[in-house]
């Protein structure tokens, strides 16, 4: 397992910060031995939380063109057939996956293939779960389109904690299945559109992993 580099500097401000709060409650709090070990137990609790948050475990790639991978770590929240508006404009499965603040939240490409379309769009930050957060909050859309000539949609979608999003993508370069493409800042979700037919594999309320778990078939 390593260390995200995004989190670099968020980590390295974290550290700073606890050693500051560390010599305060030193100077001022160690004779109330009760206040002063809640505090440093505190502080400890809140750095091992930052920089599991930040953390890339070593997984290895289904390598299988016919599979479409999960893009990230986290839970299935929606499974339902839409129209997808921005892109497509016509009728897509749609499959919503919810990353809380204690997942992985590397984000990484679903499946080979050339990516085809590429925009960041600047917006609101309801909670994850809300209807509108797809079309509303701040996002990053990504097309790939696989060798077979079908196209899967994903969209990175920032929530009411994330406030950050982090997309790699560029339009007309190849990506391969695993590869890393983003990384969303403290919590959010990522929603895949895929084509009408395509077998899914998964089922509402499971639990996923990102590069691991099997979403479809084609």
């Amino acid at each position: 397992m390593k260390l995200h580099k995004e989190g670099y500097k968020i980590i390295a401000f974290s550290f700073l910060l606890a050693a500051i709060l560390f010599s305060i409650n030193h100077t001022f709090l160690c004779g109330f031995p009760i206040i002063y070990w809640l505090i440093n137990a505190f502080i400890i609790v809140m750095m091992i939380l930052v920089i599991q948050f930040f953390r890339v475990p070593s997984r290895p790639v289904i390598i299988d063109d016919n599979l479409i991978l999960c893009p990230a770590d986290g839970k299935v929240v929606v499974i339902e057939e839409t129209v997808e508006s921005e892109y497509f404009n016509d009728k897509r499965i749609q499959i919503s996956i919810f990353m809380s603040p204690l997942n992985v939240h590397a984000n990484w490409n679903p499946i080979s293939g050339i990516t085809k379309y590429f925009k960041y769009h600047p917006g609101k930050f309801l909670v994850a779960w809300h209807p509108k957060s797809s079309t509303e909050n701040e996002r990053s859309t990504v097309v790939v389109e696989h060798q077979n000539g079908k196209e899967i949609l994903f969209r990175q979608i920032a929530g009411a904690v994330a406030r950050r999003i982090v997309c790699y993508a560029e339009k007309g370069t190849q990506v391969n299945a695993g590869s890393e493409f983003g990384f969303i800042k403290f919590g959010s979700r990522i929603d895949v559109f895929l084509p009408i037919g395509t077998e899914i594999c998964v089922d509402l309320e499971q639990k996923v992993q990102g590069k691991t778990t099997v979403l479809a078939k084609f």
